[in-house]
């Protein structure tokens, strides 16, 4: 049966970026669950309500605290998710962060900041990861968060432009490389999303307007409208999609 593609029963999945409970990777690794994968969380932050809700899904949770702006060590996520459950099947490469200023005043640090985070960590941890599926023997999925900016330049963000920018290449490199080894690498590249990352758009209220009056679809996205798009490209249902750039944005680039 078809739905049975989507079954993620037995899977282990990695979700970086999943502490707020308004943030993508949050409903990620809830979806995920709620398909059958238990879930390994990486986060800077605290992440036992994310904890309680997969565990009331009846599927176990893995925190690992880790500062995904250092690189030292980024191995041991793929090292401690192995000790706890044997294998992985699943990374989902979603924190992220951003800085707003103009380009004339962007500081070094803040450049740094951001790439470390969104992209340079994004990728040697797909590096760990799908060294591991190699190890293993078995198909893997790589899911990278992408953005409306891997498409788009953007106002005051010339780091997080250049990193999602970045996010979408990097996907069809490792794509052309791994998909020999049974490993798809896609990407998913969400809209205009009520998350912390646009806090200062949506307060913005003239900004704001003129992000929603290019919407078709006539709204800010919520992390729960990822869930989908996330399940399938985590699930068998995708085996034959590689290096994709799945935009999820109410049709903001079809305006």
């Amino acid at each position: 049966m078809i739905l049975e593609k989507f079954n993620l029963t037995g899977k282990i999945a990695i979700v970086t970026g999943c502490s707020s409970p308004i943030g993508l990777g949050f409903a990620i690794a809830e979806a995920l669950a709620e398909a059958g994968a238990d879930i390994v969380g990486v986060d800077v932050n605290d992440m036992n309500l994310l904890k309680e809700h997969v565990e009331k899904i009846g599927k176990q949770f893995l925190p690992i605290r880790y500062d995904l702006r250092e690189t030292k060590n980024i191995s041991q996520i793929a090292e401690k998710t192995i000790d706890k459950f044997g294998k992985v099947d699943i990374l989902f490469n979603n924190a992220g962060t951003i800085r707003r200023a103009p380009a004339l005043d962007f500081s070094e640090q803040d450049w740094d900041d951001v790439m470390n985070i969104n992209i340079k960590n994004l990728y040697f941890l797909s590096q760990a990861v799908a060294r591991k599926f190699v190890e293993q023997k078995s198909k893997g999925k790589i899911i990278n968060t992408a953005s409306m900016l891997s498409y788009q330049g953007g106002i005051l963000v010339p780091s997080y432009t250049a990193s999602k920018h970045a996010v979408a290449g990097v996907t069809k490199a490792l794509c052309n490389e791994w998909a020999k080894y049974g490993i798809n690498v896609n990407a998913i590249a969400p809209g205009y999303m009520a998350t912390d990352n646009t806090a200062a758009l949506r307060a913005n209220k003239e900004r704001s307007k003129a992000i929603l009056d290019r919407i078709p679809a006539g709204r800010w996205g919520e992390n729960t409208d990822l869930q989908g798009v996330a399940v399938f490209l985590a699930s068998s249902a995708s085996d034959y999609l590689n290096g994709s750039i799945i935009p999820v944005d109410g049709g903001w680039l079809s305006r």
